[in-house]
């Protein structure tokens, strides 16, 4: 207790020095904790941005792609095998609008549901996924483009003069200008499972998600929603049945995004594709299992493609990433040498100090201390010195935090994709729009994120530092010989 009393009081004596060393240490230790919890609120904004890959608790997503490449006769479809050709035939045409069959200027309304370039497969595949070892669920889903033509049967003159309609990318077609043509991507959802698939109930802006019952309800797409003024409440036409909006939901960044989402079984029922999925959504249940799990399901279900969260990842450009790089590029050489340096300043300090005190620990060895109590005493008060420097540093840091959440510019966060190229409508299968590079972007306030363990680092380095500046001060008055010490005037 004698010598507690004795450091305090030594502490006390010596304010601004004590003070100086403290502060030294805290300006190290507050650039750690600012840069650290900056680190961390980046590493917060891509996780908001990646979760999840195409819904809540999504690991991954198993389709069946078809690459689409021209053959030496210019046929896109070249590459596929025949089962391949007469598998996506029988789903998606040909379907072509016969007028001969209908009466001259007779109305007309027709509806169509085409995939995109991509193979369904059969819903018993889901559970082969499912019973996979590593797999905590799974889902299927539908993903087509609803195709509504609508107008009037031109008389055989409109047909002479502009021949029959052709469907076309971009919404566009060759024909007579009394039919419409218009296209909204649709996804089926398994309502079972209301955290995993294209769309889940964590990401409803408004409304509700599906009820478990037969009930026709839909969900649509907010930006859709904006386009075709509807709201929660109102209907929509499907296939030639109604539904009722029943909620407006937001895409995460890189996830799927569909027009509008109703059940699967029913999407199923409309487009004469029961039981057939062209999506699996699987969730894992361990994350560091999702590289063998997506080698599993690629052994398990012919010609998948598994893309993982992983994948998503490294398709994210923008500031976001640009920022997290440089913070993870230089963030760790700016904490060491902000470390360094204020172990440095602590440790001269310290020498300094024990210099100035020749006399006084000198005295000391003279009336009796031991070696070792000398250096304890020394050592002790850099302690001290180290803990009120993390306090300070703590304090330091969190300024440093209050002004990243003031000042901080909003990040935007990219992710690139590929658009597969979509067999464009009843009129002529097997056209297809040109495979585009599309891009979604969404935008992220950066905040600094300060956790409970970043508080007891910032303490534990400052009382770090203080032991170096001690050990370093006490290696120094233990080599002091009490002879010398009493020659010496302070």
């Amino acid at each position: 207790m004698v010598y507690v009393k004795y450091m305090f009081s030594e502490l006390r004596r010596r304010r601004g020095r004590t003070f100086l060393t403290a502060l030294g240490l805290a300006v190290g230790v507050g650039l750690v904790v600012t840069v650290s919890a900056l680190s961390a609120g980046l590493d917060q904004a891509q996780q908001k941005v990646l979760q999840p890959l195409t819904g809540v608790g999504t690991d991954m997503s198993v389709t069946r792609p078809i690459s689409l490449s021209n053959s030496g006769n210019g046929n896109p479809f070249g590459g596929l095998s025949a089962t391949e050709r007469k598998q996506l035939r029988a789903e998606n045409g040909p379907r072509r609008l016969d007028f001969r069959q209908l009466t001259p200027g007779s109305k007309f309304s027709r509806d169509e549901f085409v995939a995109a370039a991509q193979l369904s497969f059969p819903s018993s595949d889901v559970k082969k996924i499912a019973s996979l070892a590593g797999v905590r669920s799974a889902a299927g889903g539908l993903t087509l483009n609803a195709t509504h033509i609508t107008g009037t049967v031109p008389d055989q003159t409109q047909l002479q003069q502009g021949g029959p309609p052709q469907g076309g990318g971009g919404g566009g077609f060759a024909g007579p200008r009394s039919i419409d043509f218009s296209s909204k991507s649709v996804s089926g959802v398994d309502q079972t499972h209301p955290e995993l698939g294209a769309i889940t109930s964590g990401q409803i802006a408004k409304g509700r998600y599906f009820r478990d019952d037969s009930a026709r309800e839909a969900i649509l797409n907010i930006a859709y929603a904006k386009r075709q003024n509807l709201s929660v409440g109102d209907t929509i036409k499907l296939g030639g049945k109604t539904f009722t909006v029943v909620g407006l939901a937001k895409t995460p960044l890189g996830g799927e995004s569909s027009d509008v989402y109703v059940k699967l079984t029913q999407l199923q029922k409309l487009s004469d594709r029961d039981g057939r999925v062209n999506t699996v959504y699987v969730r894992a249940n361990n994350s560091d299992q999702v590289g063998a799990l997506s080698r599993h399901i690629k052994a398990t279900v012919a010609g998948a493609s598994v893309t993982t969260a992983k994948d998503l990842a490294d398709r994210v450009s923008g500031s976001l990433v640009d920022a997290k790089n440089l913070a993870g590029k230089l963030g760790l050489a700016l904490e060491l040498v902000a470390l360094l340096g204020a172990f440095l300043i602590a440790s001269l300090l310290t020498l300094s100090s024990v210099t100035k005190r020749i006399r006084e620990l000198g005295t000391l060895k003279a009336i009796g201390w031991r070696q070792g109590l000398v250096v304890r005493q020394v050592t002790g008060e850099s302690l001290l010195q180290g803990l009120l420097g993390g306090v300070l540093g703590i304090a330091v840091g969190l300024i440093g935090v209050l002004l990243i959440d003031a000042f901080a510019p909003t990040l935007r966060a990219t992710v690139a994709s590929a658009a597969q190229a979509t067999f464009q409508g009843p009129f002529a299968f097997g056209r297809s729009a040109p495979t585009s590079s599309t891009s979604s972007s969404q935008a992220v306030s950066l905040t600094a994120h300060v956790s409970p363990g970043l508080i007891v680092l910032a303490v534990a380095l400052a009382v770090a530092g203080g032991l170096v500046a001690g050990a370093i001060g006490g290696f120094r008055a233990a080599r002091l010989r009490p002879a010398d010490a009493l020659r010496h005037l302070d």
